[in-house]
């Protein structure tokens, strides 16, 4: 399977995200996965809210720009003994563009120079999973409406 094309470095880049920026990143979560949780039966903007109000972290949060213009957010918090790539998301209009894979290969770069494995988590049925296979993730652990995934240091 090959991977979708790659957008030219200069148009997309990553920027810290701050205290404020809460609620454009709910909302850009609610736009992403929108279709994932209706097929799941369990798209409920209110436990959307809770579940990123409880993980959101600015220091580990950047935006993803294209252009300049916010087109999805990552998440990933150093732990002891890996990285945890809480959230991607990348709005529906840019989906499907390569926008995903460029910052996943940045995040693994950086684990790679830390030499840290990096763990995600996917929900059941959801496209990410293949995303994250296509990427080196190995699956390590089935949950109710969630699959583990591993991807070792190297």
């Amino acid at each position: 399977m090959t991977l979708p094309p790659v957008p030219p470095a200069g148009s997309l880049s990553l920027a810290p995200a701050g205290e404020g920026d809460f609620e454009a990143l709910l909302s850009l979560r609610l736009a992403a996965m929108r279709e994932s949780l209706d097929k799941a039966g369990r798209f409920d903007p209110q436990r959307a809210r809770e579940r990123l109000s409880r993980g959101y972290l600015p220091a580990y949060t950047r935006h993803i720009l294209r252009s300049g213009e916010l087109v999805g957010f990552v998440v990933v918090v150093p732990r002891e003994h890996d990285w945890l790539l809480d959230h991607l998301y990348i709005h529906p209009s840019a989906q499907g563009e390569g926008v995903g894979s460029w910052v996943l290969a940045q995040v693994l770069r950086e684990a790679d120079a830390q030499h840290k494995a990096v763990s995600v988590t996917a929900l059941k049925h959801s496209d990410a999973n293949r995303f994250y296979l296509r990427h080196g993730f190995v699956l390590q652990a089935e949950g109710e409406w969630d699959l583990y995934y591993l991807r070792a240091a190297r």
